[in-house]
């Protein structure tokens, strides 16, 4: 109604979650009516909330928040809306800090609600909620209270209801104090950001941080909060790698729901969670897709033909013996390392030449019919099934990836 009354062209829309019975009802079609009075065009939808909290396993009212934003965002597309204007005020800013700060937060919880987020805009957050009821009065526009908020069943209820007017008793100008901290810690939030990012522009190399770099820098636990979290990693986790920096062992992981994090070569290092490698069987000579990314060639050419790319292997055919199989690397393979005497675990020879733990997880092996190692693909072939001075064919391998 205010931007309405200033000459901004607006559309409006109204979410029905169906989670109050007649209320739900009477909140749409007052809606309807004074989107009619204001001759606005309007937008309804209706949501099943209930079921869909149950399908996704969040809480209603994080249900009703994903259904309501992505449908706010479907709709700014489909009229070619500049934004989307919601109507948070001074108060939610003050009980979303109250909430975070009870939660436990980062410098950037205790900020209150941005007055703009994307296309999300807040143009309601200078004023309170009594002063807009109090603009409604005295414009004689009624309006109408979800019974819900007045309900001190949830945090943000209990914080409205019960925590705000104690606070308010202490200090009558509380929540006004609260947002004069928070536009301080605000300024303070620009300053760390932009020290953030130097910070992890200098130290960060192809997503792994040297670990004694990290060390040396004012606050670790900061840093990695600022990497890790943006990846799902937890601040609980983060934490706990932050304490073990000092006493950390090659290997160790940890993993958030899609990324995997690992000490390696004095390194943390990061990569998203990719599906574990299927095993191919190959029948006879020819081309073949690999995991849609990859793809490996098999040729038999008359006399000796060798390669020194590693990316391809030329092995005596007369040694090899279909059907072969192209897999992942395994605990316990072994191998014969082409200019080696005797064999060698995988593992230890990938560890040798500063293999991460991912690059060793997407190694791939190339067995015979029985199960012998005859190629580390992409590294070096087995001695034992290479061309030599009396081969008389030659069965050439060659590996490469797919994906643009």
């Amino acid at each position: 109604m205010v931007m309405h009354q200033m000459g901004y062209q607006i559309e409006a829309v109204h979410c029905n979650f169906h989670l109050r019975g007649d209320e739900s009802n009477r909140d749409e079609n007052f809606v309807k009516e004074l989107c009619k009075q204001l001759h606005i065009e309007l937008h309804l939808i209706h949501f099943d909330t209930i079921t869909y909290a149950k399908i996704h396993q969040v809480s209603i009212e994080m249900a009703a928040r994903e259904l309501r934003y992505r449908y706010f965002e479907e709709l700014r597309q489909d009229i070619g809306a500049d934004g989307i204007c919601v109507a948070h005020h001074q108060d939610d800013s003050v009980e979303t800090i109250l909430m975070n700060l009870l939660r436990g937060t980062g410098i950037h919880g205790l900020t209150g609600i941005k007055a703009r987020n994307g296309y999300i805009l807040r143009p309601l957050l200078c004023v309170s909620r009594n002063e807009i009821t109090a603009w409604l009065e005295e414009q004689k526009q009624p309006f109408i209270t979800d019974s819900s908020n007045l309900e001190a069943d949830v945090t943000r209820n209990k914080i409205r209801l019960n925590i705000i007017p104690q606070l308010k008793d202490i200090n009558p100008s509380a929540c006004q104090q609260i947002l004069t901290t928070a536009q301080r810690l605000n300024e303070a939030a620009a300053v760390y950001d932009e020290t953030m990012r130097e910070t992890l522009s200098r130290i960060k190399s192809n997503d792994s941080i040297d670990v004694n770099t990290l060390i040396q820098e004012p606050s670790p636990e900061s840093i990695l909060f600022e990497w890790l979290m943006p990846l799902g990693f937890s601040p609980k986790i983060i934490e706990s790698i932050s304490l073990s920096l000092n006493t950390l062992q090659a290997g160790k992981e940890w993993q958030s729901a899609s990324h995997q994090l690992t000490f390696n070569q004095g390194r943390l290092m990061v990569e998203p969670v990719t599906d574990e490698l299927p095993t191919l069987r190959i029948p006879e000579t020819g081309n073949y897709i690999y995991h849609e990314t990859a793809k490996l060639r098999i040729e038999l050419i008359h006399g000796q033909h060798i390669e020194k790319d590693p990316s391809k292997a030329s092995l005596d055919a007369s040694k090899v013996h279909f059907p072969l199989t192209l897999r992942p690397i395994r605990t316990g393979d072994r191998f014969q390392p082409f200019g080696m005497k005797g064999t060698k675990l995988v593992s230890d020879y990938l560890t040798d030449r500063h293999i991460s733990i991912f690059e060793k997880r997407r190694t791939l092996v190339l067995c015979d019919r029985d199960g012998q190692i005859i190629w580390l693909v992409n590294h070096r072939p087995d001695t034992r099934f290479c061309i030599n001075d009396i081969s008389q064919e030659t069965l050439a391998f060659s590996f490469f990836n797919t994906k643009k």
